[in-house]
């Protein structure tokens, strides 16, 4: 009986209307060859999608959260901090990040790595830098120093093992850590307002433009930037690590951003001039 679907006056005949199986198989390899067949995506590319959708919600609840948090008026507001309301909501951004993201890592790091490995990672890691260090201190004109990190340079590179053992420490020699933003500093540039970076955190105007002069003496940098990102990776696992036990202190605390302002403000002006002022927290304290 003929198929109803197929009639002679339709252009067709009725055995053409049940092709055979070899037919139909030559038939969707054709189709195959001339139009990409449509595949519904797999367990793990849905479950990778709805992971980055969820990071993406939350950062943007960090957003609308961190736009809710109320600065000072402008005239109440720390003179090397004019710009709070911007710099809070970008540290509530980089929280959130780092909760969802960076933290997670760093903790999983830290339970499978020794603390002995971790030691000795963050040397090498650190002894890699020092050409930065020699390069600002030679630029800020310290020459004594300059030598004394040379020294300690080839010490731990030739006999720690390419850094990873701290000899030049325990030969007694002092240790340094110079950035552009210092140099800058110590050329003039003594002031310089408080910023928060994406991704970077604390900083300042000065050392945030000081940032890219440093990142062509790092070897790391300059290594990732060729395509050898690996490194840079467990650099920033590491650091991430170490400062795992200042949670503590930052969940503690009255108000975090100001916490972590004051002690990174604190901790620079240190580092620049040798002297620190402990921001009045009890004046602060009374004010609220």
């Amino acid at each position: 009986m003929p198929n109803k679907r197929c009639s002679p006056s339709a252009g067709c005949t009725p055995l053409q209307a049940r092709p055979s199986r070899a037919d139909t198989d030559t038939s969707c390899d054709h189709a195959e060859q001339g139009s990409p067949r449509s595949e519904s995506p797999s367990v793990t590319t849905r479950l990778l999608q709805a992971q980055t959708w969820r990071i993406a919600l939350v950062l943007l609840a960090a957003l609308i959260t961190g736009c809710a948090t109320t600065a000072p008026p402008p005239g109440q507001r720390d003179p090397t901090d004019p710009w709070e309301p911007f710099n809070r909501n970008m540290y509530q951004f980089n929280r959130t990040l780092d909760s969802a993201i960076f933290k997670p890592i760093a903790q999983g790091y830290d339970v499978i790595v020794p603390d002995p490995v971790e030691d000795k990672i963050t040397n090498f890691f650190v002894n890699l830098r020092s050409l930065q260090t020699i390069i600002n201190l030679a630029l800020q004109g310290r020459a004594a120093d300059t030598g004394r990190m040379v020294e300690r340079f080839f010490l731990n590179t030739v006999f720690g093992l390419a850094g990873f053992f701290d000899v030049a420490s325990m030969s007694g020699l002092p240790a340094f850590d110079e950035d552009f933003g210092q140099t800058m500093a110590v050329w003039g540039w003594s002031d310089s307002r408080y910023l928060v970076l994406p991704l970077l955190g604390p900083s300042t105007v000065r050392d945030g433009l000081g940032r890219p002069i440093d990142t062509y003496s790092d070897v790391i940098w300059r290594e990732a930037v060729d395509g050898r990102g690996y490194g840079i990776a467990i650099d920033l696992i590491q650091m991430r690590a170490n400062l795992l036990p200042l949670e503590e202190q930052l969940e503690d605390a009255f108000d975090e951003y100001l916490f972590v302002r004051d002690a990174w403000l604190q901790n620079r002006n240190f580092k620049i001039s040798g002297e620190s002022e402990t921001p009045d927290y009890d004046d602060f304290l009374d004010d609220q």
